[in-house]
């Protein structure tokens, strides 16, 4: 059975950090883009960051540029976001996924939320002002 399983989120106040974690089991995800998405309530699901498979490029949406860095441990099957100068608007559930495809290079489909097979649970973020 294959599982991403987030981890790390909490209640932190603006300015602050944090660090989630997604581990992955029942395959290995060495080979697929790994990303995180964010859905307020209310809102649609969307894009934060994404780290391709070979661990040489990342992107990252505008609003988390600068504050956020995703990074990756093939050999431990985890990806991770590290969520610094924390803002209210950063409020949200926070998601793991990884690419429906392999080997694949980055590109503006991986902003997209059906490019992607599995899902984990979520992680809540909250951020005070």
């Amino acid at each position: 059975q294959v599982q991403l399983v987030e981890s790390g989120g909490g209640l932190v106040q603006a300015g602050g950090s944090l660090r989630l974690s997604c581990a992955a089991s029942g395959r290995t995800f060495s080979s697929s883009a790994m990303a995180w998405f964010r859905q307020a309530p209310g809102k649609e699901r969307e894009f934060v960051a994404v780290i391709n498979w070979i661990v040489t490029n990342t992107v990252y949406a505008d609003s988390v540029k600068g504050r956020f860095t995703i990074s990756r441990d093939n050999a431990k099957n985890t990806v991770y976001l590290q969520m610094n100068s924390l803002k209210p608007e950063d409020t949200a559930v926070y998601y793991c996924a990884a690419d429906r495809q392999f080997f694949r290079s980055l590109s503006s489909d991986h902003r997209r939320p059906n490019e992607y097979e599995y899902w984990g649970q979520g992680t809540q973020v909250t951020v005070s002002s």
